[in-house]
Formats: C-alpha cells, structure tokens, sequence
C-alpha cells in the first residue's frame, strides 16, 4: 500500500476509532500511540550487482506499560498526527507504508497493510507479515548465478517438458 492510497482510507473515515489486527484476530492494544512516522530511503544492492532504491514510510506503534484506554485514538487524531509529521518531512506518497509494532508478547517487527475494514464505528487496519525477496532472481541472476538455460527436447518444435529440466 502506497503512503498515498493509506492517507485517502483514513480521510474518509475521520470519526471513525483506528485499530490494527497484527495478525487474525489479534490486534493492538487501544491504548496505543503513534510515536513517529519514518521515511527511509533504501539504497540496496542486490546478490546479482544490480543497484536498487526504494523508499519506505514506517508508522511506529507503541503500547504503554500501563493500558488504560478501551478505545483506539480516533483517526482524525492520526491524522492530526500525520500532518503534524508532514509540517517537518515532506513525505514521498509514492512510498510504501509500513506498521512497525512489538510489545512482550508480539516481537517487534514491520507488517505490511493489508486492507482497511469497517466494523461498526472502528477503522480495522489488518497488517500482514513482511517477507524477504530475492530481486535478482526474477532476472535469472539469483546469487550471482546465470538463470539456467532452456533444455530443448525437440529442437524442430521447440517444446519444453518437465523432463527436459528446463521448467
């Protein structure tokens, strides 16, 4: 989800109480606040040489060691915060969201937004676990490693099988 597209879902429901499941019917304690919103920009450089950039928008999320609230902030209240953030940096809306999150139970980590869902007068933010990729393997050059040649069994029809080795 761009950081464009998460702003847009969370004007259209200002009145609405921001909550976050970390995983199926898990979430965020509602006594939670924002604590900062990060942009990073990432310079990476990939197992087959090929330079990569990309930029993330992390939104921290933090539990405090005494919960007292039964009900998440308000959205207008995140936003209120975002713009309050965008007054400093000027955010890339191109940028990927990211939620970071971890309390004593849950391990700090990264998730990724899913889909927003209405439940009554809450803002249900449904996270997904972020996974590592390999960028050079869809370019056949996965741990510097050529991608492997195609294996033609029958040179006049160039027909692959999966005998062939070649898929």
């Amino acid at each position: 989800m761009k950081w464009s597209e998460f702003k847009s879902q969370l004007s259209q429901f200002p009145s609405h109480h921001l909550q976050f499941e970390i995983t199926k019917d898990t979430f965020v304690h509602p006594s939670f606040h924002i604590t900062e919103i990060k942009q990073a920009n990432i310079t990476s450089v990939d197992c087959g040489g090929k330079k990569n950039e990309w930029t993330e928008i992390i939104v921290q999320l933090w539990e405090p060691e005494v919960l007292e609230n039964n009900r998440s902030m308000q959205v207008t209240k995140a936003l209120s915060i975002i713009e309050l953030v965008e007054k400093s940096v000027a955010l890339d809306y191109n940028a990927a969201v990211k939620i970071e999150f971890g309390n004593a139970v849950f391990e700090t980590k990264q998730m990724l937004p899913q889909e927003f869902e209405i439940k009554n007068d809450e803002l249900i933010l449904k996270l997904q676990t972020d996974a590592t990729q390999c960028k050079a393997i869809d370019r056949g050059e996965a741990c510097g490693t050529p991608k492997p040649k195609l294996k033609i069994t029958n040179a006049s029809e160039n027909v692959c099988t999966p005998d062939s080795g070649c898929c």
